[in-house]
């Protein structure tokens, strides 16, 4: 299993500290030290089911800075995971991706129920 986060990130310290409790073993990336690549943010973004704006970091300081929220509805897919790709602050944080699922985000309910 794969844990990508921040750790200066409140968010993606509790998401660690459940996975520790519950006992499930992960390796850990950093995403601003080794961001996701174009081709692993299309693959988890399909096995994911989700929408791609879902990955955004849409509270981040990037985000705002460059406007996506007014920018993002005229951008086309392969413009959005290039920019995804471009910047690992951008990404919406933790990721865990797992054989079955790729969780976006910390709702613990979500990791009960997926793990």
């Amino acid at each position: 299993m794969l844990f990508v986060c921040y750790p200066k990130c409140t968010t993606c310290q509790k998401a660690q500290k459940w996975l520790d409790e519950h006992g499930i073993g992960y390796e850990l990336r950093n995403i601003k030290e080794d961001r996701p690549t174009e081709t692993e943010l299309r693959a988890w973004h399909e096995r994911s089911g989700l929408p791609l704006k879902r990955f955004f970091n849409t509270s981040g300081l990037q985000y705002k800075a460059l406007n996506l929220k007014d920018r993002l509805p005229a951008m086309s897919e392969d413009e959005q995971f290039a920019l995804l790709a471009a910047d690992g602050m951008l990404v919406k944080r933790p990721l865990l991706i797992s054989d079955n699922a790729v969780l976006v985000g910390f709702k613990e309910s979500e990791y009960e129920q997926t793990l």
